[in-house]
């Protein structure tokens, strides 16, 4: 058998080597990675995107062409995912992952969901695979040195999608079912709710009222807390129920009704809400 001249095989070991610490180098990226999360209603948004920088560089027109497909950030591409069906930028946008792509414009600027995952990494892109597309107006406002992406004018069920880089702003409305979730989510549970169980009942009897949706169904899972177990906390429901009603003298003797049980209660139970409410329809003309 040839024998390998030793300094041949030094030069091999130092190929490998450095081969191997090739393979395992890590370094940061000049745009970094970013994750932007938000619970709407019962709806999960997520954005998975990386942070260009503006570093004296003109953007608009220049780094980012206009009336031409961006890929919105640097990097593989943007995503978007939503954990249920949600209403985004006026159109109904079925569960799912979606690439943004935008096509910036002078006024608006056009916002399309791709079905294309594997974009400018792999792939580039293809306006046939667009799930959907809309229309964003641009606005100016103040310096973001690092691009963002993320969710403003938040409420109970609606939100903006926001882009702010350099000197201008993009935002598309998002809008989310929360009600009709909800409520089949109290559904389901009054199907397996335990003997014990007033919390449940009420938890669904107290968004019915909230949110003033479903009221006759919520009024019986009300009946059906109260039945399983009176307490200050059902009973305070209750007399809330009635005054809505305009039941105004029953709703009285249900909230009296609420603090002596409070009082009365082994647990130590903060009754004060429930006395300034009576106090204050007793004060009512």
């Amino acid at each position: 058998m040839r024998s390998i001249h030793p300094l041949a095989l030094a030069a091999l070991a130092f190929t490998v080597f450095a081969a191997g610490a090739d393979a395992q180098l890590s370094l940061p990226r000049p745009s970094p990675k970013a994750e932007v999360k938000q619970t709407l209603g019962l709806t999960d948004l997520t954005l998975s995107y990386s942070r260009p920088g503006v570093k004296n560089r003109t953007i608009w027109g220049e780094l980012v062409p206009m009336d031409k497909p961006w890929r919105t950030g640097a990097n593989e591409a943007t995503t978007f995912t939503t954990s249920d069906e949600i209403t985004f930028g006026g159109e109904k946008l079925p569960a799912g992952t979606y690439s943004i792509v935008t096509i910036p414009g002078k006024d608006s600027w056009t916002v399309a969901l791709n079905r294309d995952l594997e974009l400018w990494a792999k792939t580039e892109y293809d306006e046939k695979k667009d799930v959907m597309r809309v229309t964003a107006k641009s606005s100016s406002t103040e310096h973001q040195e690092w691009m963002f992406l993320g969710f403003d004018n938040l409420t109970a069920n609606s939100a903006d999608l926001v882009l702010r880089w350099e000197k201008l702003r993009v935002a598309v409305p998002i809008t989310a079912d929360v009600n009709t979730k909800a409520l089949a989510n109290a559904r389901a549970a009054m199907t397996s709710l335990k003997p014990d169980d007033w919390r449940t009942p009420y938890q669904a009897a107290s968004f019915t009222l909230s949110n003033e949706v479903a009221m006759d169904e919520g009024e019986q899972w009300l009946k059906k807390s109260l039945a399983i177990q009176e307490n200050h906390t059902n009973l305070n429901l209750l007399a809330r129920w009635q005054m809505k009603a305009g039941k105004k003298k029953e709703a009285i003797a249900t909230g009296e009704k609420a603090i002596a049980a409070g009082k009365a209660s082994k647990e130590t139970v903060d009754t004060s809400g429930t006395e300034k409410l009576v106090a204050e329809w007793k004060a009512a003309k």
